[in-house]
């Protein structure tokens, strides 16, 4: 009996200021509804990857979702989660899923970049304060393949594009 080993395809999901600003305090510096339903679609049934601090965020396993902490502490157990100790060992956890999410922090986004597939960034279009920036990238290693323009008035105006880029590959 033979299995051919398919490699999941990599995936980064992440909202982003326009100076790359991705959080404030452990926290999203913006409130952006669709966001978060956008995100809730594309990850939906699929592992996500996230280090501890991001995962503190969330505070919780988001439902319908396998998560897989990043986290260098040995002896770090969380109910409902997979612990892993690095970036290999928290993709070796999901070599069952066809597509595996990355949602962050700035570290996880670092470590993962040059393995990616495909990114899913929410691009705000204004720059934004924070404590946390998205790595920057080689635009032009990347094609786009979609991009929808939104923008709200509330609980915050603002304007933003739900963009999809990928590498060859899936």
């Amino acid at each position: 009996m033979h299995s051919a080993t398919v490699q999941p395809c990599i995936s980064i999901i992440v909202a982003m200021a326009q100076n790359r600003t991705i959080g404030i305090d452990n926290t999203l510096p913006w409130r952006i509804p669709e966001d978060l339903k956008h995100f809730k679609t594309l990850t939906m049934g699929h592992h996500m990857i996230m280090g501890h601090k991001t995962f503190e965020s969330i505070g919780r396993p988001l439902p319908g979702r396998t998560t897989v902490v990043v986290s260098r502490d040995r002896n770090l157990k969380i109910d409902g989660c997979i612990v892993a100790h690095s970036l290999a060992e928290a993709l070796a956890a999901c070599a069952s899923d066809p597509e595996v999410f990355v949602v962050g922090g700035a570290d996880i986004y670092a470590q993962s970049l040059g393995l990616a597939d495909a990114l899913y960034i929410t691009e705000i279009r204004q720059d934004v304060a924070g404590d946390a920036w998205f790595p920057e990238f080689d635009r032009a290693e990347w094609q786009e393949t979609s991009r929808e323009k939104h923008s709200q008035e509330t609980p915050q105006p603002l304007e933003y594009h739900f963009v999809t880029y990928r590498r060859d590959g899936c």
